[in-house]
């Protein structure tokens, strides 16, 4: 089985877990979750009767970010024919831990039947996250 789907907008990471000072307790920043939540949305929106992988599972993510407004125009050729790449935040193992907890109890049954992943950072037209999960 296969699930690939799109999540359009602002690409965000991983943000690290904060301590509430009063209380102690550790909790998720809201912006992560709120870019978790838009992902498992665009997931169900795109599988409404979807069936969660149980086998090993290889994971294929292309962050796509938006070529900066003052670009020259062969700078842009080479950023959109993939000969440069972005080298600014969010972090590309942020861009990938957003994802995968994201869909994890959603996609597949436990992270833990990840076995292969492939993630690449891209410039493109529009700013976007391209995921492909897929048993093999």
């Amino acid at each position: 089985m296969k699930y690939e789907f799109e999540v359009v907008g602002d690409i965000k990471g991983k943000a690290r877990p904060r301590m509430n000072t009063i209380t102690g307790v550790t909790y998720t920043p809201t912006n992560t979750k709120d870019y978790e939540n838009l992902i498992i949305q665009y997931f169900k929106i795109k599988y409404p009767r979807f069936v969660p992988l149980e086998n090993r599972v290889r994971v294929k993510i292309e962050a796509y970010f938006k070529i900066p407004k003052n670009t020259n125009k062969k700078n842009t050729e080479l950023m959109l024919n993939g000969s440069l790449s972005p080298t600014k935040k969010p972090d590309i193992d942020n861009v990938t831990k957003v994802v995968l907890d994201a869909l994890n109890k959603v996609a597949f049954k436990d992270d833990n039947q990840i076995t292969k992943i492939e993630v690449e950072k891209r410039y493109g037209e529009v700013e976007k996250i391209v995921v492909e999960l897929e048993e093999y």
